[in-house]
């Protein structure tokens, strides 16, 4: 060995009188501050720079944490390690203790999102399936309980690490809450501040526990198929239509397109099974159209045509206080046989003046079993 590496090896076992952590990673939450043996010297000097905490740990035992500023060491500033420590009348010199820095600043941006879709249920569509991403920032609010409980022993315990363990915690909180929620799937989309707002309140007393702070929280997209996408656009689109206008509407076109075909009487006869009301209305307009008679005097023979399709009898049903509809009569057959709705369920169609019992709709006594037909008409 020669004088170089005499001088090189005698200054590695010297003790280090100066703890401090130059960050110069984007990445890095906590570092260990490393020296020969974990060895402290008295009157040594740590310094803490703004957006650090130093934490001294004691053979596993979380000691003192120091904020931001200049320390010189002593038995007055480390009253946890001197406990630890036994010492009575002033500290060893050196001593061992491990030291980490904590950076505390804000990281922002981080990214979450569900790997693969979740599973909702809704009252109109059934099992659905969603998926969701957003942002979220977070800081180290309790240093030590951070370094104890998920830092351990690692000596550069960085930002990706800590993401790992808080995605799989966002995704599976973000899920419940929405499963909670139980809104119709078309409002989760609508609502994201709302829902982000709930999502942080729920997950915030979680990181709390490891010491960390969730500063926002942000969904900034909620997805599902492109098939119900366009069925939930159909059924708004039918739930806020006024249906008597656009029954005119289409028996409107209608007559318009049979005038301009020779059969234009036919052509406004099929017209007519376009909408309830109008099927009506256009009954009337052809029974009066029969009675007129051309400039020529003489009665012109109407045209023989078949009667309107009979209209297709739509109704509204309430499930837990709330209206839902309208459908056909074979959906409400099958609601009951599933059990969404039972004999006692009010339900309303057009026609009747109040909500009704299912029991006590005429037409809908087959569901209940047991009962006879009407006779036959006679001819």
């Amino acid at each position: 060995m020669n004088i170089f590496d005499e001088i090189k090896n005698k200054l590695s076992h010297e003790f280090i009188d100066i703890i401090e952590w130059l960050d110069t990673s984007n990445d890095t939450i906590v570092h260990r501050f490393e020296r020969y043996q974990n060895e402290i010297k008295n009157n040594a000097k740590l310094i803490v720079r703004e957006g650090q905490t130093a934490v001294f740990v004691n053979e596993g035992q979380l000691a003192d944490v120091f904020k931001p500023g200049t320390y010189t060491l002593s038995t007055k500033n480390l009253p946890i390690l001197t406990t630890l420590k036994g010492w009575k009348y002033g500290f060893d010199s050196p001593f061992k203790a491990e030291v980490y820095f904590v950076n505390t600043r804000l990281f922002t941006d981080e990214k979450w999102g569900t790997k693969n879709p979740f599973m909702l249920s809704d009252e109109r569509f059934g099992l659905v399936e969603i998926r969701a991403f957003g942002t979220y920032s977070f800081r180290i609010n309790d240093p030590g309980k951070f370094v104890v409980d998920v830092v351990g022993t690692d000596g550069n315990f960085t930002n990706y690490e800590v993401n790992e363990h808080l995605k799989s915690l966002i995704v599976t909180r973000f899920t419940d809450t929405v499963g909670e929620a139980n809104l119709p799937i078309e409002l989760y989309a609508a609502n994201t501040s709302e829902l982000s707002e709930t999502c942080q309140d729920v997950m915030q007393p979680e990181f709390g526990r490891v010491g960390i702070e969730l500063e926002k929280f942000y969904i900034e997209n909620v997805s599902m198929p492109e098939e119900l996408k366009k069925e939930i656009f159909e059924y708004s689109r039918l739930d806020k239509l006024d249906m008597t206008k656009l029954s005119q509407f289409k028996a409107a076109k209608a007559m318009e397109a049979a005038a301009k075909n020779e059969g234009g009487t036919a052509g406004a006869g099929m017209g007519m099974g376009m909408g309830f009301v109008l099927a009506q209305q256009m009954g009337n307009m052809m029974g009066h159209g029969a009675t007129q008679q051309p400039f020529g005097g003489q009665p012109q023979q109407a045209a023989v045509t078949p009667p309107p399709m009979p209209a297709q009898v739509l109704y509204h049903y309430a499930v837990n206080g709330q209206q839902a509809g309208p459908v056909t009569f074979d959906k409400l057959k099958e609601l009951f046989a599933s059990r969404t709705i039972n004999r006692d369920s009010l339900v309303w169609k057009p026609g009747m003046a109040n909500w009704s019992a299912l029991k006590d709709v005429e037409e809908l006594k087959v569901f209940l079993g047991g009962s006879t037909p009407p006779p036959l008409p006679t001819v």
